[in-house]
């Protein structure tokens, strides 16, 4: 290396180290049972050089429903925290300067309602200080990205029309009141958990952001001479996976595409403005069970993707830990994801050069295809009316379901390699699971009566009639066209919960269903081993159906509030081209509906997808249901992320089978639902 290379300073002598540039923020994605212990866990986390929050909140509060109510029960406290009313805020930042930490808040629906009691909170912190002056300090972000919600994730509430406009009044209030504060993270991270491929991300994940642009200017609530101040509060969250070259050519496409769109689209002539910014969580969906101890170079790998590019670097990364293919990691799994970041950081050379890539003709050319095919499908989505449009219609999740399955049959086919699943699965037994019950946290069962306890406490103490008033202004509000941040505020202030804030506008705005991209999802075209294994279960099927007097049908279900339908979709799918006929109605439903449905269409079996950790509380629940509803009978068959020891149990408990991330193998799962159905209807 001589004098004249980019990554060293000529007037510095070769053994001295070069300035090295500020690391990215480092957080760990956390939250969990009580606002108090989640508390206790980020100031833990903070004191071992975490530096900025990444809070989870829990199904209820992600999707507007307070702790007492019919739909949250068994997921209280379960993936996140749960934050129904000012008083959990409180406890959940109590003793952590508001006005001085960087926070990430993963919520999207009740976006605005979250943010509202943030700064509430940070301005009851600093209580000599005027709330204006206390607001221009907050620095953090609200995912806010509804988009993505109706694709993959499941935690949407409102029709798209609505949802966009509160994340409109949001931009429009933050850019005049947080100015620091990112109002939305574009979200390409679920896209690719629900099957897309890198020009898909790009894609639908920059189709988003002209839909959510186009409303803030549409909606006349920015001066033009300000847009230029939304364009730079925009910032995207997206993933990682281990094909890690790839990953960061996508990022470098990010950068590029994003550059072109806000100069040529929205005319913003400040390159600061037009500047990338992205925080990341790396790929959780190839995480496996299997040999999870894999699990860290895979971390790794995908870390390096997005911090390698100097010109593409990520602004936050949060790691996931090695064992969430298997459940709730423990404080020492984050804290070990969290070294992961500080190595690379603290310990390496890297922050110390210029781009690595620049001039690569390998990486410049990668760029090149990913950035023409990204501008197709962008083309194709705004020719069916932009993101809104193809989210109503169908297509884009149809597109990810059938991209999704591709995947999954490349997986079974070993076309493409996962290590310790497909391939090299012989290993020694590992000291990291050699106790199961204890390699996870378990969620603490007392979450969901504390939770209600506080709630009837809270409710209890408040002023009613301030509360009544303030619902009634926020109702109103969202009937006209008037922002509905400061009705919200006063909402937070007066005492109303998160049930409540959504309850009202739920009755002014209405629900939606997304449409579920099972039914026009391409079927995948099997060849060789994996063709025969289809064939072979296939006839298995119609014979089945035959001696039952007719096709057989399988209802997937996906009880609660759990919205990751990856892998109920999936499963529908194949069911679909095996030959069952399939009874899936999507997400967010009761165990009485689900039993409802399994009556109306004479199911021969009922499938039910838990990703949420809530299944030893949903699944007795539909047992129950079916004994009442004379369908006891019917075998029932269960997927999602489920300890060894919970499975034992859904067992003896009256599931016939129990399937987890290690059984990758969709064809077999087929075959085992026609060996349940068989046993369950005594056919030899």
């Amino acid at each position: 290396m001589t004098a004249n290379d980019p990554g060293r300073h000529p007037d510095r002598h070769p053994d001295q180290h070069p300035e090295k540039d500020r690391p990215w923020v480092m957080r760990t994605y956390a939250g969990h049972s009580t606002a108090a212990a989640s508390n206790a866990l980020y100031r833990t986390n903070l004191a071992k050089g975490q530096t900025g929050l990444s809070v989870a909140f829990d199904l209820p509060t992600q999707t507007g429903y307070d702790p007492d109510e019919s739909l949250s029960r068994g997921e209280v406290g379960k993936v996140g925290v749960p934050i129904p009313h000012l008083g959990e805020m409180r406890r959940l930042f109590e003793d952590i300067p508001l006005s001085e930490m960087n926070t990430s808040m993963t919520i999207n629906a009740t976006a605005m309602w979250l943010l509202a009691l943030y700064q509430v909170v940070a301005e009851e912190q600093d209580p000599q200080a005027d709330p204006s002056q206390v607001a221009h300090r907050l620095t953090g972000t609200t995912q806010n990205d509804i988009v993505k919600e109706y694709l993959s994730r499941g935690t949407y509430v409102f029709p798209p029309e609505h949802s966009l406009r509160l994340i409109t009044d949001l931009i429009a209030y933050t850019v005049s009141e947080i100015p620091s504060w990112n109002p939305i993270n574009i979200s390409s991270y679920h896209l690719q958990e629900a099957g897309a491929t890198p020009t898909q991300e790009l894609a639908y994940a920059l189709c988003t952001a002209i839909s959510v642009l186009d409303a803030v200017k549409a909606s006349g609530q920015v001066a033009d001479d300000d847009f230029g101040k939304v364009v730079g509060r925009i910032s995207f969250f997206v993933n990682a996976g281990v094909r890690f070259v790839e990953e960061m050519c996508k990022m470098r496409a990010f950068v590029e595409l994003w550059d072109e769109l806000t100069r040529e689209r929205y005319g913003v002539l400040d390159p600061a403005m037009r500047r990338f910014r992205y925080g990341v969580q790396v790929n959780s969906l190839g995480l496996t069970e299997a040999q999870p101890e894999n699990n860290v170079p895979r971390i790794v790998l995908e870390m390096l993707g997005v911090t390698l590019s100097k010109g593409a670097r990520a602004r936050a990364v949060q790691l996931p830990a090695w064992n969430e293919a298997l459940g709730l990691p423990r404080p020492w799994d984050q804290q070990w994801s969290l070294r992961l970041q500080q190595v690379l950081a603290f310990e390496s050379d890297l922050l110390e050069y210029d781009d690595l890539f620049a001039g690569s003709r390998v990486v410049e050319a990668k760029v090149a295809e990913l950035v023409a095919g990204a501008r197709a499908e962008m083309d194709r989505v705004q020719a069916l009316g932009g993101a809104v449009a193809a989210v109503e219609s169908g297509y884009m999740k149809q597109e990810l379901v059938s991209s999704h399955a591709a995947r999954r049959a490349r997986i079974e086919s070993g076309e493409e390699i996962v290590v310790g699943v497909n391939r090299y699965q012989e290993t020694a037994p590992s000291p990291l699971t050699a106790d199961l019950d204890t390699a996870v946290q378990a969620a603490d069962p007392e979450a969901e009566r504390a939770a209600v306890e506080s709630l009837r406490a809270w409710r209890a103490q408040r002023d009613e009639p301030a509360v009544t008033e303030a619902l009634a202004r926020l109702a109103a509000d969202a009937k006209t066209e008037a922002n509905l941040m400061p009705a919200t505020l006063a909402a937070a202030r007066a005492g109303a919960t998160t049930g409540e804030w959504t309850t009202t506008l739920r009755e002014v705005f209405g629900e939606f269903r997304a449409p579920t991209g099972v039914g026009g999802a391409v079927a995948v075209t099997a060849a060789g081993r994996a063709a025969d294994e289809l064939a072979a279960v296939r006839r298995r099927v119609r014979e089945t159906g035959a001696e039952l007097g007719g096709r057989l049908r399988l209802l997937v279900g996906k009880p609660g509030l759990d919205g990751h339908s990856n892998g109920a979709e999936q499963v529908a799918v194949r069911a679909r081209d095996a030959g069952f006929e399939v009874v899936y109605q999507g997400i967010r439903l009761t165990p009485e509906q689900i039993v409802a449905a399994a009556v109306a269409e004479d199911v021969h079996c009922v499938g039910l997808s838990i990703l949420s950790g809530s299944h030893m509380e949903l699944v007795p629940a539909v047992l129950v249901a079916m004994e009442e509803a004379g369908i006891g009978e019917v075998p029932v068959v269960v997927g999602g992320i489920i300890p060894e020891s919970d499975a034992r149990r859904l067992i003896e408990a009256g599931v016939s089978a129990v399937y987890t991330p290690k059984d990758f193998g969709l064809t077999e799962i087929m075959n085992g639902i026609v060996e349940v159905i068989r046993e369950a209807y005594d056919l030899v």
